[in-house]
C-alpha cells in the first residue's frame, strides 16, 4: 500500500475514532447524547459515507490533492475546532428553522467549504465531519453521526475543485449538476408543500407541527442557487471566488442530501418529508451563506497570502 493511500485511510479511520469517542464520552456526561436503538443503522450510513469518500479518492488518486502531511493535519484540527465552536454558537441556540427535525441557521457551514476548497478534500471532510460532531456534543441536543458525515461531504466536494488545474473549465458542469438537483428539490417541495413542521409552534393553539414551511423557505434552495449563479458571473474575473462558491454549492447539495435521505431509513420519514422537512430547510440557508460568506473568506485569505508574500 502506498503512503498516500495509507494516509487517506488513516484520516478516515480518525474520523470514525473521533465519532466513537465523542459518543462514548458524551453519553457518559450527558444522557441526551446517548444514541437510541437506531445507533447501528446510523453507523451503517457512516460507513457508507466513508466508503464513498474512499471510492472518490481511488478514482482520482493520481491527483496531488489527496496528500495528507503535517500541514494538512494542522489544518484539519483548526478547521474542526472552528466549525465545532461556531456550530455550537448557532446550532439551535440562536436561530431555529421550522422543519421535521432540529435544523438551525448555521453560517459556520462555510468553514468546511472554505477549508476544503483551500486545503484539499481530506481537510474539508475532516473539518466538516468531526467539527459537526463536536459542535452537536457541545450543544447537547443529541448526536446524528450520519449528518456529521453529510457535513464532511460538503467540505470534501468543495475540495474536489482542486482536481482541475484550470478551475474555470469545471464550473459549467458543476452548475448544471447543481441546477438539476435544485430543480428536483423545488419540484418535490411543490409536491409536498403541506408537510407539517414539528418545530413550528402555533401560539394560539399551543401545539407543534401543524403548519407547512413558508413559500420563501420552500424555495430557499432555488434562491440560494440563483445567488450562487450571480456570484459566479459577478466575480468572473476572480476564478477562485467563483470556483469556491460553485463547488461549495454542489458539496452542500450532495452532503446535506446524503444526510436527509439517510433519515428515510433511520427515522422512517417518507421521502417527500425528508426532502421538504429536512433537506430544504438545511440546504437552502447553507447555499445562501455560501454565496455571501465564502467570497469573504476566499478574499481575506488571498489578501493575507499577498501580504505575507506567499
Amino acid at each position: 500500500m502506498d503512503r498516500k493511500t495509507l494516509s487517506v485511510l488513516l484520516a478516515l479511520a480518525a474520523v470514525l475514532v473521533f465519532f466513537l469517542g465523542i459518543i462514548w464520552i458524551g453519553g457518559m456526561l450527558n444522557p441526551s447524547l446517548q444514541l437510541d436503538e437506531t445507533a447501528l443503522l446510523r453507523f451503517v450510513f457512516v460507513g457508507i459515507g466513508l466508503v464513498i469518500v474512499f471510492v472518490i479518492y481511488w478514482l482520482t488518486k493520481a491527483s496531488g490533492i489527496w496528500q495528507v502531511g503535517t500541514r494538512e493535519v494542522v489544518y484539519m484540527a483548526i478547521g474542526a475546532a472552528l466549525y465545532a465552536v461556531f456550530s455550537y454558537l448557532f446550532n439551535g441556540t440562536v436561530f431555529v428553522v421550522p422543519s421535521v427535525s432540529q435544523v438551525a441557521l448555521r453560517p459556520a457551514i462555510v468553514i468546511p467549504m472554505f477549508f476544503g476548497y483551500t486545503f484539499g478534500p481530506v481537510v474539508g471532510f475532516f473539518s466538516g465531519a468531526v467539527g459537526n460532531m463536536f459542535g452537536d456534543a457541545l450543544t447537547g441536543f443529541g448526536l446524528s453521526p450520519q449528518w456529521s458525515i453529510g457535513n464532511g461531504l460538503v467540505g470534501l466536494v468543495a475540495g474536489l475543485a482542486l482536481l482541475y488545474p484550470d478551475k474555470k473549465k469545471s464550473l459549467n458542469n458543476v452548475l448544471i449538476a447543481g441546477g438539476v438537483l435544485t430543480l428536483l428539490a423545488t419540484v418535490i417541495y411543490f409536491i409536498g408543500r403541506s408537510t407539517p413542521n414539528m418545530l413550528f409552534f402555533d401560539v394560539p393553539n399551543n401545539i407543534f407541527g401543524d403548519q407547512p414551511i413558508t413559500l420563501i423557505a420552500g424555495l430557499s434552495v432555488l434562491i440560494g442557487f440563483v445567488l450562487v449563479l450571480a456570484v459566479r458571473f459577478l466575480f468572473g474575473a476572480n476564478i477562485d471566488v467563483g470556483a469556491a462558491v460553485t463547488w461549495s454549492m454542489l458539496g452542500n447539495l450532495i452532503g446535506i442530501g446524503f444526510a436527509a435521505v439517510s433519515d428515510i431509513w433511520i427515522n422512517g420519514y417518507p421521502p417527500v418529508a425528508a426532502i421538504v422537512g429536512e433537506f430544504i430547510p438545511a440546504a437552502g440557508p447553507n447555499l445562501i451563506f455560501a454565496a455571501v460568506l465564502v467570497p469573504l473568506l476566499v478574499g481575506a485569505y488571498a489578501a493575507m497570502r499577498r501580504q505575507s508574500g506567499r
